[in-house]
């Protein structure tokens, strides 16, 4: 993975410590559209308790990124997966979103494909959860 825009590469292991939510997505996605803006806001809600939120972007021309976060006013560090090789590969992914949530050691809790709004306070729930554990 690497970082956009700068192709700098990236390992969530440097997070180790912080309860990340990695979210895989696409420009052409029509719920990512939801789903970024949501994440955001916990990014910005939780950040002080050590919550970190990532969007890894598989798609495969990343000039249709700059517009879409526009639209959507995310401002989320943004990481490239070109050719979805992490995305398929090691993460597994199915289905567009996927959210993944990791907690302070490293270790994937949960999993989410997809997104709709009668799942936020789920979602909510579990990262509280793990903002709540000991940082190892």
């Amino acid at each position: 993975m690497k970082r956009y825009p700068g192709g700098e590469p990236y390992d969530l292991a440097s997070d180790r410590g912080s309860v990340v939510v990695l979210d895989v997505w696409a420009t052409w996605c029509e719920p990512c559209k939801d789903a970024l803006p949501y994440y955001q806001d916990l990014a910005n809600e939780y950040a002080a308790q050590g919550l970190k939120v990532y969007a890894l972007n598989i798609d495969e021309d990343p000039r249709a990124i700059p517009a879409f976060l526009a639209e959507t006013k995310v401002t989320l560090p943004i990481l490239l997966d070109q050719n979805a090789q992490v995305a398929e590969r090691t993460l597994k992914v199915r289905g567009m979103p996927t959210t993944y949530f990791i907690d302070r050691k490293g270790m994937v809790r949960h999993v989410h494909e997809g997104f709709a709004e009668e799942f936020l306070a789920k979602y909510q729930t579990e990262l509280e959860a793990l903002l709540a554990e000991p940082t190892p």
